[in-house]
């Protein structure tokens, strides 16, 4: 893997003199796909034989919507409705980065799409990091599938910079990976971008000094700053070249330090340094039990330690852990995975909660723990600094009683007998209203809702939320002066103006002084079973009182009251 036809160099050019640290970066094209595909034929035979881990945590994972191992077709992985990585052969027939998937599926009517889970990614280029560590210390992690190493020694130990990078593609590849690039250049953006163009050649290396040229010819898109990139091409600016020829104070007056550094992108002096990883304490706990054990309080007691041991050792790091994976084994090889969140640390006690619910939801859910349990292992997956979680001056205060006492009660009814309200999306203010278990996480994850919540939905109403929700609707009556009750014609126009309400319950119709709406929404008009068409008013009635009401099929009734 030497000579000149194996590498992509570019000629010597003097453009600057500040001293930059030449920089290897290893890039590993696709790799998100890649690390799916291999994710997914590890677990196929767990999968088949009815054993697939169940994740409650309401993360979509890429294994908990893949039952069947995956074909050699086009694949692309989706984030948040959108295409967040495709293979070669996705991009082929059209598919692209940020395309809606059912656009990315008419292009390609062949493609599979499956969750992305960053897990799922991360963890899978944790071996590879560990690897090339043994042959290259200092590596940096910058995201999965890409890292970056200090060119300086490895080229003096291997006898050269090519050198050096055709070990580091050797050590790679014995670890099954395809296709991987690396780049040499002065700074780790030059030398990245000498990765991903060096066409069939594996190695790309530009020469100390000669970044500027390099760069030069780029389209701005690259620098990954949307709005600076659209604001330089209304100027006239195309390229890096176009751009880094720009007078860098005017630059930083005109764009900020944002744009400063762009800029400095541009011009080829990246001074930014590669800064090793530290590598990562083993905090993740386990226990054989030998023999398996058939009896929950008796897996509970023989784990008490390990939970002990597990906290302490987060501790000792500095941080607490607020969301942990519990994984259960049997003598049989059945599994049970389930990721948890606490709404504020786990604590030893926590820990073991955890178990004992995951033991008895196995039960009775039917996941497949029909044999003693032999193996129990619990991994931290978010950490936080524990300085972020320290308790005020006076104490916790209310808040930290309320967990106290809320927690205490779900530890005596299971994960599911305390509740929790979320706000979610949807039309109807019941629709919005989403219970989790406390201290979990809601179906689709986090970003799911808060996708939900952003969206715009017709119907919704103006103002402040009802601070009361009735669920079914409460019965009530609207009429006008002569004591009709209103309707609403097909153009949306009243029969009249609504002057008097009375609720269920209530003996006397009480006077409306104040009303607004109406707010129509028509749901699934497409679909004549489950069509409905409703119409929301805002009323005040004679003693303060504000509420929702619906008219639907002429009937009337209370959707939520204000405070």
């Amino acid at each position: 893997m030497s000579g000149a036809s194996e590498r992509a160099a570019v000629g010597q050019t003097s453009l600057i003199t500040e001293q930059i640290d030449r920089t290897m970066i290893l890039w590993c094209p696709d790799w998100p796909v890649g690390a799916a595909r291999r994710w997914a034929a590890e677990h196929a035979s767990e999968n088949s034989a009815g054993a697939a881990d169940a994740d409650t945590s309401g993360r979509t994972a890429i294994g908990s919507g893949t039952t069947t191992p995956l074909h050699d077709g086009p694949l692309a992985l989706i984030e948040h409705g959108e295409v967040f990585a495709c293979d070669a052969a996705a991009r082929a027939a059209g598919v692209r980065r940020g395309l809606r998937v059912r656009e990315a599926q008419a292009r390609c009517t062949e493609l599979q799409v499956i969750a992305y889970d960053p897990v799922v990614d991360a963890r899978a280029f944790e071996p590879v990091v560990a690897e090339i560590e043994q042959i290259m210390p200092g590596v940096q992690l910058l995201r999965p599938g890409i890292c970056a190493i200090r060119s300086r020694g490895p080229s003096r130990y291997y006898g050269g910079e090519e050198q050096a990078a055709d070990v580091l593609l050797e050590r790679v590849s014995s670890l099954g990976i395809v296709g991987a690039r690396v780049g040499i250049a002065d700074g780790p953006f030059a030398a990245e971008y000498a990765a991903r163009m060096t066409g069939t050649a594996p190695i790309g290396i530009v020469q100390p000094e000669a970044s500027p040229a390099f760069l030069a010819p780029l389209p701005l898109d690259v620098l990954g700053q949307p709005e600076l990139v659209s604001l330089l091409r209304r100027l006239g600016i195309r390229t890096l070249g176009a751009f880094a020829a720009l007078p860098a104070a005017e630059v930083r007056d005109r764009f900020g330090s944002e744009g400063a550094f762009a800029h400095r992108l541009a011009a080829g002096t990246d001074t930014r340094r590669v800064v090793p990883g530290k590598a990562p304490k083993e905090l993740s706990v386990s226990v054989a039990f030998e023999p398996a054990l058939d009896r929950i309080d008796q897996i509970a007691f023989g784990f008490r330690q390990s939970a002990d041991r597990f906290i302490e050792q987060i501790r000792s790091t500095g941080h607490v852990s607020t969301a942990i994976t519990v994984t259960l084994q049997t003598q049989e090889g059945e599994h049970s995975t389930r990721t948890w969140l606490h709404p504020r640390w786990f604590t030893a006690a926590d820990v073991l909660d955890r178990v004992r619910w995951q033991l008895q939801g196995s039960s009775t859910t039917g996941e497949g723990l029909g044999s003693p349990l032999a193996f129990v292992a619990i991994v931290p997956e978010t950490l936080d600094a524990a300085g972020d979680h320290e308790e005020g001056l006076w104490g916790g205060g209310p808040d930290e009683r309320i967990h106290h006492g809320l927690s205490r009660v779900q530890s005596m009814l299971g994960h599911t007998g305390v509740l929790t309200a979320i706000r979610s999306g949807g039309r109807m203010l019941a629709d919005r209203r989403l219970l989790i278990p406390w201290g979990g996480l809601p179906p689709g994850g986090e970003a799911a809702v808060a996708s939900a919540r952003g969206r715009p939905w017709p119907g919704a109403i103006p103002g402040v939320n009802p601070a009361t929700i009735f669920d079914p609707f409460a019965p009530a009556t609207v009429t006008d002066d002569a004591g009709v009750t209103v309707d609403i014609d097909d153009r949306g126009t009243l029969t009249g103006p609504p002057a008097n309400l009375r609720t269920e319950g209530s003996s006397q119709p009480r006077r409306i002084v104040a009303w607004a709406g109406p707010w129509t929404i028509d749901e699934r008009w497409w679909d004549a079973r489950q069509h409905r068409r409703l119409h929301r008013f805002q009323v005040v009635d004679e003693a303060g009182s504000a509420s929702l009401l619906v008219l639907h099929d002429q009937h009337w009734f209370v959707e939520a009251s204000y405070d």
